[in-house]
Parts: C-alpha cells; structure tokens; sequence
C-alpha cells in the first residue's frame, strides 16, 4: 500500500513538473521529462515485483521467485489480469506451506478472475485436478482435466494429463476409502509357502 501511494505521489509530481517545463518554455526538457513520467506509469499496470519474480521463474530460481511474489502485500489494489497472476502464483508456489484447501481456493479465485493465456488455464486445472484427486473427489478431477486438455492447445501438458489419468485409474475410489477407514485398514494375509 505503501508503494502505490509513492508510486502515485511520483506520477503526479511528475506530471506536474512536466507541465510546467511545457508550459515556462522548455520543450526540450519537457519531451525529457515525459519518459521518467511513463516510466513510472508503466508501474501502475505492471507491477515490479511481478516482472522479477517472472523473470526468476523464467531463470530457474524458484526460491528468488517465491520471495518476489510474497512481497506483494495488496493484490487487490493491481489491475485485474495482474491479480490473478499474483494469486495464480502465489497457490502454485506456496502450496505446500498453505495446504490443499487454501491452495484450491485461491487458484479457483485465480481462474475466476480470468488468466490470459491457455497454458496457465490449463497448469491451473491440472493442479486443481490434483488436489481433487488428493481429496477423494474424483468427478471434479476428471471434468477438470477434461478441461486443461482443451486448454492445452500446444500439447505442452500432454504427458502430465495422461499420467495424472492413469493414477486416477489405479487410485481407490472414495467409497474404498471409506470401507477400508471402517475395516481398520488393509489385513496382511499370511505369506503361503
């Protein structure tokens, strides 16, 4: 919160300094000036922490990135595609520090919103088809990755989905869950010689 306000108190000194160099007769300074003002607009759509954490993502550096997308504190205050990346990421890499049902939550906040390109939609369903399948619910997984398929217009994901299916087919179902919880779990039968 404390960096949008800088951000905007920046911008408006900015603009207005600009302004003013138009306006006592400097163009050369004032076409200058416009530069560090967009610059410093650009910020209001892009966030900074985003384009590094991004960027470390992009090197390799999952713990650089995770530390850039934990500064940001307020979300809510960036442009709507923004908020739903930050949230997106947030799930993905801090899943297992949040557990399964807050990590769902908030990639299904992230879809909600809205993500620009397939390939997340899909990473997004296919995570979420996991939690899913974790969590005994299996019609949601299978309509799930039903979907990432159709998203996953580049085949990207191809063996993921296709292995996450197979573990869907040898995973018990939930009412076998549940007879085994009552039996006490699986009896060892004793070895036959």
């Amino acid at each position: 919160m404390v960096a949008f306000i800088v951000r905007v108190l920046l911008a408006l000194g900015l603009l207005t300094f600009t302004v003013f160099l138009f306006s006592s007769g400097s163009w050369g300074w004032g076409i200058f000036m416009i530069f560090p003002f967009l610059g410093v607009g650009f910020t209001f759509f892009r966030n900074e922490n985003m384009i590094l954490a991004l960027n470390q993502m992009r090197l390799g550096n999952q713990d650089k990135a995770k530390k850039y997308i934990n500064r940001i504190s307020a979300p809510q205050f960036l442009p709507r595609k923004q908020h739903a990346y930050v949230i997106y990421l947030q799930a993905l890499m801090n899943a297992q520090e949040m557990g399964l049902a807050q990590s769902e939550q908030q990639l299904r906040k992230a879809l909600s919103l809205g993500l620009r390109t397939n390939e997340d939609n899909a990473v997004a369903r296919m995570q979420l088809a996991g939690i899913c399948l974790q969590t005994g619910r299996r019609t949601d997984a299978t309509n799930l990755l039903a979907d990432a398929k159709k998203f996953d217009k580049s085949g990207m994901l191809k063996d993921q989905i296709k292995m996450m299916q197979q573990q869907m087919t040898a995973a018990p179902s939930k009412n076998q869950m549940r007879m085994a919880q009552m039996m006490g779990g699986r009896k060892k039968l004793p070895k036959m010689r």
